[in-house]
């Protein structure tokens, strides 16, 4: 894509290393992107428009060094990859997190597809609290290991599930599904109809819950509202509650990395929706 910037893509999440379109460079700018980019919803709760065309998630993410949600994450992915000269298209899925196996949720999620070297991946930098740090080689049952958990996806009838081994090797595992999703192309208008939900009805958890994550070479952290967890490498967790809005504003500066444009307004919305108390 012509009008991407991939140069300030890779000053973004700090790549210097390999930039031809191979499975090493996928690797390193797939770990990479999780662990700058932080994953976060501050738009969709402040009320403000989230843009998906190429001027503004550039403009959000590059030049104002902010996060965001799955398809901002995912879409500048895909544009940088392309840039690459890698083939990938877009998918969609529908989020299991939480949700009952057999439950029927929306297509509401964007993970990409790429073909390299006659082999099939999936790729995923916008998953919030378990987004992938690797991409995956579409091999049913096959357990592939990431810079962070154990992943497989399994084929399931007419589609496939992504599911994260969260328990650990050492004690079984305890495999749990993200979200299922088939190979039909989804397209950018696709996005933007999810994206338009998500950010303005009045139903959507994000106009209602603060969510925001970061993968770290040693952690993850993960919030939700006022509660941030932390887990460790080796499978150690541990969670806090945070009681104010100011605390909670520096919880997200100064741990998840995430830039906060209008701070007082900011810290009045998570009282107004009762995220914190004072």
């Amino acid at each position: 894509m012509s009008d991407f910037d991939l140069d300030g893509y890779f000053a973004r999440i700090g790549h210097g290393g390999p930039s031809g379109p191979s499975l090493a460079t996928l690797q390193a700018l797939h770990a990479a992107h999780p662990q700058t980019i932080p994953f976060e919803n501050v738009d969709a709760l402040m009320g403000v428009s989230v843009g998906l065309d190429v001027a503004s998630l550039q403009d959000k993410i590059f030049r104002q060094g902010r996060g965001g949600y799955c398809f901002e994450h995912n879409l500048v992915f895909m544009h940088a990859l392309t840039a690459l000269g890698l083939t990938v298209g877009g998918l969609a899925a529908r989020g299991l997190w939480g949700q009952p196996e057999d439950a029927i949720t929306a297509r509401s999620h964007m993970l990409l597809r790429i073909e390299l070297g006659g082999r099939t991946y999936i790729a995923d930098v916008g998953f919030g609290g378990l987004t992938l740090t690797a991409p995956l080689l579409l091999e049913s049952g096959l357990e592939q290991q990431t810079p962070h958990e154990t992943f497989r996806v399994v084929e399931t009838g007419d589609h496939f599930r992504l599911q994260a081994n969260i328990g650990g090797a050492d004690v079984g595992g305890d495999w749990r599904t993200l979200y299922r999703f088939d190979m039909s192309q989804a397209y950018e208008v696709d996005y933007r109809v999810a994206s338009h939900f998500l950010s303005t009805h009045p139903s959507s958890h994000f106009l209602s819950t603060l969510v925001a994550a970061l993968a770290l070479p040693d952690r993850r952290y993960a919030l939700r509202n006022n509660r941030l967890s932390t887990h460790h490498a080796g499978g150690r967790s541990e969670q806090r509650e945070i009681g104010t809005a100011p605390e909670l504003a520096d919880v997200l500066e100064n741990q998840l990395a995430i830039v906060i444009p209008d701070r007082a307004a900011f810290e009045a919305r998570l009282r107004e929706k009762r995220i914190v108390e004072t």
